[in-house]
């Protein structure tokens, strides 16, 4: 009977651990995910500011810490190819985000059973 106890605390203890961790990750990853959504938005007001300029218009593209004179019509395929990129982030990190919410889950789906099975341990041994 101690010793059982002594699983179940033992449980317990790895259940919060790992909770915190999970929980730690899963804020991360909401975090990341925000800053791709406001580069995202970035992305999309810069393409509506210059959709009203002319294709011929050449405009200066930021590439790191320099600027390149390029025509509109590449500025905004660049910026089509940045935002697709942004959504498959997105992506990516919703599907991080289930799978450690779906984790956190099975775990205290877990404990739970090994409660239920002492419990019924508990009341068969009476």
């Amino acid at each position: 009977m101690a010793q059982m106890d002594q699983e179940l605390k033992k449980a317990f203890t790895e259940m919060q651990i790992n909770k915190l961790e999970t929980t730690k990750k899963i804020n991360m990853i909401d975090m990341k995910c925000d800053m791709v959504k406001t580069g995202k938005h970035k992305y999309q007001l810069t393409e509506k500011g210059t959709s009203s300029l002319s294709d011929d218009t050449r405009v200066y593209q930021s590439v790191g810490r320099m600027f390149l004179l390029t025509d509109v019509q590449n500025m905004r395929e660049d910026l089509k190819a940045k935002q697709e990129k942004c959504d498959k982030a997105i992506e990516l990190l919703e599907k991080k985000k289930e799978f450690l919410q779906k984790s956190l889950k099975d775990q205290e789906d877990g404990l739970r059973e090994l409660v239920q099975q002492r419990k019924e341990a508990d009341q068969t041994a009476k």
